[in-house]
């Protein structure tokens, strides 16, 4: 309903501008003389001019033209502006990290100005010449406001907690900034994950996807139907137009078919929700891995007795089923310099360190060894039986143990064959690390499994055809890599190895999954 709102709002004012904004108004002329553009100049990034004409929107390069009117910038003193807006948790302390650490390594010096509770500038100046270079203005509030402010044309990149809506992608489209879902129009910046949590003192240690969902629909409201005092259960949850609490809904809730008790207390940050439920022994919250501070994260159970923790390693590989993905979306125009070598620096090594110090999960690749992953082994040996056999075990495990297990793993929308948002990500990732030669001389192995539901060999089937695709779409990634270096190959054990148990939606699409193993 915001973004309606305000789109309307905008679209309104667009009206208004173009009639009575005439201080905008510019003439783009060639160096000959021989070409004169008129029109509304929308923004200027030290290189191009973007402008509002007769003929649609337009960019036009600097260096061809020259500006009149009283609309032109100061080439001389251009200063780049970014503004960003979104997710609190993005904004107050990733984003802000990331910028500083960019700009100490861009020989820029940062100086931050608070404008409101939500709203602050960090402006970068050139140590070198004294030189201001760039103003990236921030607005902390939620991922509904993040995606308004982008389509009333007062954001350049939205910092979102959840994926981008049908209806905002639908508004984006209208307004001329091009579908948000295609290449290059988003990305996952770093991991979180929702978790549940009690205080400290509270007996709770581990609780089902199902009865997670049941108490925060209010259909369970006492203690001890899990198994602790006879008392009411009091809930907490993040504030409704978050992008943490719409990604509750719709990994915890949606696969129950349940909706969020009204009843829950509220918070505007996950941090108080950490605060409140660690000083009540009667309260659970669901809040995100990065802001669990003094609580403790229940381990997500099963009927099958198969347990997920979650921790940096399982939020990589996704084998925590809750992951959240932190993302990034801007339209389709250009950003000025500045701001798209600060997006590619995000994507850096050092990026990556600068994440995981602010309590978020980084997305470089780890190298698993087989010696620690005993419990996964263990899970293969459990569902042994008569269609999953010994000597399919014993395949599994001589083809796998030469090898490593890449944190890189790829999963599934659910009840469909699209890659899920992470999973995306990834393929861009080890498409990247395929074309700087990380793994020449090496040999990758995607490796698919299925869920238990049906037959035996026609699930493996199925998870070496995803297994395929998956190699396909990294190699097709790949532009600049020399495959050749690499000998890239595919397997498939279906059902040998769960990570969760089958009796849930969540639990069949966590084992519906393609990994990466390498020599």
């Amino acid at each position: 309903m915001i973004i309606l709102k305000r789109a309307a709002v905008f679209a309104a004012l667009l009206l208004f501008s173009a009639v009575s904004a005439m201080a905008q108004d510019v003439t783009l002329s060639s160096r000959d003389g021989k070409v004169e553009l008129s029109g509304t100049l929308l923004g200027f990034d030290g290189e191009f001019y973007r402008l509002s004409t007769d003929y649609g929107e337009l960019t036009v390069d600097g260096s061809g033209v020259s500006c009149t009117g009283p609309g032109c910038p100061n080439l001389q003193d251009f200063i780049a502006e970014v503004e960003m807006s979104g997710s609190a948790t993005m904004g107050a302390v990733l984003m802000p990290a990331l910028v500083e650490a960019f700009a100490q390594r861009s020989g820029y010096s940062v100086k931050r100005e608070d404008v409101d509770s939500t709203r602050f500038v960090l402006s970068l100046t050139d140590t070198g010449s004294g030189k201001l270079a760039a103003r990236f203005g921030f607005r902390a509030s939620n991922t509904d406001e993040g995606f308004a402010d982008l389509l009333a044309d007062e954001a350049d990149i939205v910092m979102a907690l959840r994926e981008i809506r049908p209806a905002e992608r639908k508004l984006a489209r209208e307004a001329g900034m091009g579908d948000l879902t295609g290449p290059n129009r988003s990305r996952v910046l770093a991991l979180d994950a929702v978790v549940p949590v009690v205080a400290a003192g509270n007996p709770l240690r581990d609780i089902s996807p199902q009865k997670l969902a049941q108490v925060f629909a209010g259909e369970i409201t006492n203690w001890n139907v899990l198994g602790g005092p006879d008392a009411p259960i009091d809930l907490h949850l993040p504030d409704e137009a978050s992008g943490l609490s719409q990604a509750i809904e719709d990994q915890v809730m949606k696969p129950s078919k349940l909706e969020l008790s009204p009843s829950a207390i509220r918070h505007p940050v996950p941090a108080q929700i950490a605060q409140a439920v660690a000083k009540d022994t009667l309260a659970i919250g669901l809040t995100s891995f990065a802001e669990q501070h003094n609580t403790r994260v229940l381990t997500l159970g099963g009927s099958c007795g198969f347990a997920l923790n979650a921790s940096r390693r399982t939020i990589k590989t996704e084998d925590y089923p809750l992951t959240a993905p932190m993302f990034l979306y801007f339209p389709a125009r250009r950003l000025p310099l500045i701001a798209r070598e600060f997006l590619a620096f995000s994507r850096s090594g050092a990026a990556q360190n600068v994440i995981r110090r602010a309590g978020f999960v980084d997305q470089a690749p780890e190298e698993i060894p087989i010696a620690v992953q005993g419990n996964r082994f263990a899970n293969a040996i459990t569902v042994a039986g008569p269609e999953i056999t010994l000597e399919e075990i014993q395949r599994m495990v001589a083809t796998l143990s030469p090898m490593t297990r890449l944190t890189t793993s790829f999963r599934f929308e659910t009840g469909s064959i699209r890659l899920d948002a992470q999973s995306r990500s990834n393929v861009q990732q080890l498409a990247r690390a395929l074309e700087q030669g990380r793994y020449d001389a090496r040999q990758i192995l995607f490796v698919g499994f299925s869920d238990g539901q049906g037959a035996a060999k026609p699930n493996r089937d199925i998870a070496l055809r995803r297994a395929e695709a998956v190699m396909r779409g990294v190699s097709a990634a790949a532009v600049t890599a020399n495959l050749e270096r690499v000998a890239l190959g595919v397997d498939a054990f279906g059902e040998a190895m769960p990570m969760a148990c089958d009796d849930t939606s969540w639990g069949r699409q966590a084992n519906r999954r393609v990994e990466v193993w390498v020599r």
